[in-house]
């Protein structure tokens, strides 16, 4: 029996287990970038308006740093500009989200040593996992070629493939960590890490630079996807540096997957007793939570202080662009523009938000799956107990990373601290219906709990897109965001933001009880 053999059958197993979340991910992946083409054209019509936003963008070294420098002022070298940075960064998450679950997941439940029992290679399962993972990259790469064609073929072909590389790269990195570490948790964690840490050196790289020279830009897989430069003549060369480093890290991980037994890994987790701080089900919820939880505190407080030091600076890039300013009305109120950008960037960053409590509440199913919740349970512990201190954390965790933003906003914005911070928190209570809506799942339909992963990409797509497209005001609604008052600048209105409050704790409070009366996963 060759390492490779049930290669196929596993390969099958995973895309049909990921059938929802694969197509959710690249789906609104190719939807952020296939829009941008068009808002950049009603935005920026003339060449003489597309050459001012060169002259900006290159005397301005917070928004290089925000979004990266911008080479060319064609549309398609626009959109490459606007979204390439956030589109990699989230075809990174998609490839090292499959590949943790089908590697260190699998090993993690039970589940790869009883496929390993039968006729499978050691080295089937983490094959399948990158192989799924290129699926979904190859995916994206086709849909944004073809969509962006008719901007240039040339450079529709160098940005799609330019975004498969960098999810393709982050899936070795993760097949790598999952190797290295003994929990899928900390390996998702660890190569979150690594993906925070290359968009910090490609920031600080592009901040310095205008033309992306910087050493530092050089030094982040992201900075290399801007360096290809998509209709603005293609270096097809860069993309060799992501083929040797998927090569590199990939032979890395199947060295590494040959010299381990499966469920072992080469840095272990130190046993300890349940006892002292752990000796509660609130404790051991903390613990296996504290840090993600710490980990999306750091980066919302640094996102608040970037976008409150780049205010000002976008006041001066609108400026009398009456679509642009139309865009931001449309997401942070007619108060200003000023007002409207510190609104937009609040939504934006209560979207960002609802994944951290829909990641934060299906911990619940994780642990249930993993069997690691029976035992627990088979104590004096009841399910609602145990259920509420990983709630605690997932609620009161999202008003923290909020107040956290808001706190980072008014120290780079340097202005008026009481509204911002209040434009923060009122975002909690839609970030809490997202949250009460996966509780609602994991509690009544535990299989379909993963959709809560839709549906947050769905908000998402709805706030970030769907006033750049001018889309009706019924479809906007659809998301709890939309019914938010529009601070700083607005009229506060309580009315809505107690509904949704109160909204949420009837999700909450009806999940709970399905979870109380159903069986347990086995």
């Amino acid at each position: 029996m060759t390492s490779l053999t049930g290669t196929g059958v596993l390969l099958r197993f995973n895309l049909r287990r990921d059938r929802l979340m694969i197509p959710a991910w690249v789906a609104v992946n190719a939807l952020l970038v296939l829009s941008m083409p068009n808002t950049l054209e009603s935005l920026y019509a003339t060449p003489a308006e597309r050459a001012d936003l060169l002259h900006q963008v290159a005397a301005n070294s917070s928004l290089r740093a925000l979004i990266g420098p911008v080479f060319d002022d064609s549309l398609g070298a626009l959109t490459a500009w606007r979204v390439g940075v956030y589109a990699g960064a989230l075809a990174a998450a998609t490839g090292l989200l499959v590949v943790v679950r089908h590697t260190r997941d699998e090993e993690e439940s039970g589940r790869q040593e009883m496929l390993s029992s039968g006729v499978v290679g050691r080295r089937a399962s983490l094959t399948a996992a990158l192989l799924a993972a290129a699926v979904a990259n190859g995916v994206l790469a086709l849909l944004v070629t073809a969509g962006l064609a008719g901007r240039g073929a040339a450079g529709a072909l160098a940005f799609g493939l330019g975004l498969g590389a960098v999810g393709m790269l982050f899936a070795t990195t993760a097949a790598i960590v999952a190797q290295v570490t003994e929990s899928a948790r900390l390996a998702r964690g660890v190569t979150a890490g690594v993906l925070g840490a290359a968009f910090v050196l490609r920031a600080a790289g592009d901040s310095v630079s205008t033309d992306g020279s910087s050493v530092l830009t050089w030094l982040s897989p992201l900075g290399w996807l801007s360096q290809v430069r998509p209709f603005a003549g293609e270096r097809w060369w860069v993309l060799l540096l992501f083929a040797a480093a998927v090569a590199g890290q990939g032979a890395l991980a199947y060295v590494l997957a040959g010299r381990r037994d499966v469920g072992m890994s080469f840095v272990a987790t130190r046993p300890g007793p349940a006892s002292g701080r752990l000796g509660t089900a609130g404790a051991l919820a903390w613990r296996l939570q504290r840090g993600a939880l710490l980990g999306w505190s750091a980066g919302f407080l640094l996102a608040g202080v970037v976008y409150g030091g780049l205010t000002d600076a976008v006041a001066d890039l609108v400026g009398d662009n009456a679509k642009a300013r139309e865009i931001f009305e449309r997401m942070g109120g007619q108060s200003g523009i000023t007002d409207a950008f510190l609104a937009s960037m609040t939504g934006m960053l209560g979207l960002v938000a609802a994944l951290y409590v829909v990641a934060s509440v299906l911990r619940l199913h994780g642990e249930e799956t993993s069997m690691r919740a029976e035992p627990v349970l088979a104590n004096a512990v009841g399910r609602l107990r145990w259920a509420a201190g990983h709630l605690v954390i997932a609620f009161g965790g999202s008003a923290l990373v909020m107040l956290l933003a808001g706190l980072g906003l008014a120290v780079g914005y340097g202005k008026e601290t009481g509204p911002v911070l209040g434009a923060c928190l009122v975002q909690v209570p839609a970030v809490w219906v997202v949250g009460g809506l996966t509780v609602l799942l994991y509690g009544l339909a535990p299989r379909l709990a993963p959709l809560a992963w839709g549906v947050a990409g769905a908000v998402l797509l709805i706030g970030w897109v769907g006033p750049a497209l001018d889309v009706p005001r019924a479809v906007l609604d659809l998301s709890p965001f939309g019914h938010l008052p529009k601070l700083p600048g607005g009229e506060m209105r309580w009315g809505p933001v107690l509904v949704l409050t109160a909204l949420a704790a009837v999700l909450v409070t009806t999940g709970l009880a399905g979870l109380r009366r159903r069986d347990l996963t086995t």
